[in-house]
């Protein structure tokens, strides 16, 4: 498909949009930015180019797009992939979302699918399962929505996408750094994840007071759990072992004998688990990876004491 030139700002076959454009698609649908939603909207066409270029998308790839606002990065994802489900929670955006694409790429038009939905808690989607998530995520939302969707979409090989710098940090950091928490270890179970560059404040309307990154994932070629860390028959499922991260990050200053001893029954029933795992009870939640949770997971389910009052709650469970 050809692409249409206009203003420097072509993608094959769609125009893409520019801050004049939004502000008068805002002005004309009454529309000022939510700070209570995340709503912060790309208005440059090079970082929406460069967004859906290091996607690596393929004419097969099916694209779920989170957020899609006022569709910035659905026309570069639409003419990279073979077809877009674009989870939208503003009505008024979701609404006017496919008018935009078809007076902007009427011959993509075909491929874009809305849902009108909180991506951190839709259930049904259309179509063929997503199989890359690509998005400009909510800032207050991003870690819940990223969890909740590779919990409940299997098919998700991999993914980018653009939170705010600090939660990227969060997201990709490795044990023993001081962004690492809940959410690293929670997405390590998932996928391999790292950072894939910084995103200037600059590029947003209106502009937020920090700058963004993007986030890159891979999921793990097994169905559940990271390498090195899976039992086969027997082995802790997610739940199983998110509660031991939940219980060891509830009080991080702790040495994991006192922070998973609600978990294992006592300090000394922790300490026990943690010796059958291999990890030295002295220890913090923070040295670990996810393989060692897993472990102490498996130890606890061998033991049989842990969890009879789990700590946090089943699925992604807190993001602190």
């Amino acid at each position: 498909m050809a692409a249409v030139a206009v203003a420097g700002r072509a993608v094959a076959g769609a125009r893409l949009l520019g801050p004049a454009d939004i502000r008068k698609m805002a002005a004309r649908l009454g529309i000022r930015p939510a700070k209570r939603l995340g709503q912060n909207f790309v208005t440059d066409a090079g970082t929406v180019r460069r967004i859906a270029a290091l996607a690596r998308l393929a004419p097969d790839d099916v694209v779920l797009e989170v957020g899609p606002g006022f569709g910035s990065l659905t026309l570069p994802l639409l003419a990279a992939a073979g077809r877009v489900i674009a989870v939208e929670l503003d009505p008024v955006l979701a609404a006017e979302l496919p008018r935009t694409i078809t007076a902007r790429a009427p011959g993509l038009a075909g491929r874009l699918e809305v849902v009108t939905a909180d991506a951190a808690r839709v259930r049904e989607l259309p179509g063929g399962p997503p199989t890359v998530l690509v998005a400009n995520l909510p800032y207050n939302a991003a870690v819940p929505v990223v969890l909740h969707l590779l919990g409940t979409r299997p098919a998700l090989r991999r993914g980018l996408v653009m939170v705010q710098a600090e939660v990227a940090d969060r997201m990709s950091a490795r044990p023993g750094s001081k962004a690492y928490g809940v959410p690293s270890v929670k997405l390590a179970w998932y996928a391999e994840v790292r950072r894939a560059g910084a995103v200037p404040r600059s590029v947003f309307w209106p502009v937020p007071r920090v700058d963004s990154g993007l986030v890159a994932f891979t999921r793990h070629a097994a169905e559940a759990g990271p390498p090195g860390g899976r039992g086969g028959a027997g082995a802790p499922g997610r739940d199983e072992v998110f509660a031991v991260v939940d219980a060891a990050f509830a009080q991080r200053r702790k040495t994991l004998r006192a922070a998973l001893a609600a978990w294992a029954g006592s300090a000394a029933d922790a300490e026990r688990i943690l010796r059958a795992a291999g990890v030295d009870p002295a220890l913090r939640g923070e040295s670990l990876g996810v393989t060692e949770f897993s472990r102490i997971a498996l130890a606890g389910q061998q033991d049989g004491q842990a969890g009879r009052r789990p700590a946090g709650r089943p699925g992604p469970g807190p993001t602190r």
